[in-house]
């Protein structure tokens, strides 16, 4: 174990530990048609990683607001959750084998996703996951999305470790800023490709990988503690 020098390390969900994009897609598109609007795979794009207050605000122009808005938004996680849970979820390659080694070492580990608890909570039921997470910070937990900072410094304050001892692992340009906004080391993610390699380096990724099988616990440790 390396209790030595703890880190913590600050999970994304959605596109680096599972991919259940097109399991928000297709809900997005359903709740949308029911408002009379379309949603496209650009509105998906430009929307992708941010909190649903900030997406609504976004697809409709600022006119639904309040208990409309909170309305739309669950009935669209309601959609979500039942597709993931008919069709089921798989974590993404190499995650199980990290998550696994980062717990004998040491590390402390939690989600800090722009996602519902509701849905955060269901992945990592049916991942079985859970085990290794000491916290888990969501859509509720946060006034501010991401590229701000605040989900992953609440996190680290959970898990009781400072910022600089921290690694957050992101496939979102403006999560891998949200990191970097909090004083806190990034590795990106490029496997499920929602942005390049080259733009997650421009957003300050520390380090890009494919998949995770490229990196293993020590991997966290040196990129903090050199």
């Amino acid at each position: 174990m390396r209790n030595d020098r703890s880190i913590a390390v600050l999970w994304d969900m959605d596109g680096t530990l599972v991919d259940t994009a097109e399991h928000h897609f297709h809900a997005w598109v359903r709740i949308c048609r029911e408002y009379g609007k379309e949603f496209t795979r650009a509105d998906f794009t430009a929307t992708f990683g941010k909190r649903n207050p900030e997406i609504i605000d976004y697809l409709f122009d600022g006119k639904i607001q309040g208990p409309e808005a909170d309305k739309l938004g669950h009935q669209k996680e309601e959609y979500y959750r039942a597709e993931s849970t008919k069709t089921g979820i798989e974590l993404l390659p190499g995650v199980l084998n990290l998550l696994k080694s980062l717990n004998e070492l040491g590390a402390k580990q939690a989600i800090g996703s722009s996602a519902p608890r509701g849905n955060l909570e269901l992945i990592l039921k049916l991942t079985g996951i859970g085990k290794y997470m000491q916290a888990m910070v969501g859509m509720e937990d946060t006034q501010r999305g991401k590229p701000d900072p605040q989900v992953f410094l609440i996190g680290a304050e959970k898990l009781k470790i400072q910022p600089q001892n921290s690694v957050v692992v992101e496939d979102a340009i403006a999560g891998v800023q949200a990191a970097k906004a909090g004083g806190m080391k990034c590795i990106a993610v490029s496997f499920v490709g929602h942005h390049s390699e080259e733009k997650l380096k421009s957003a300050g990724a520390d380090r890009i990988v494919k998949t995770l099988s490229e990196l293993d616990g020590d991997d966290f440790y040196k990129l903090v503690w050199g």
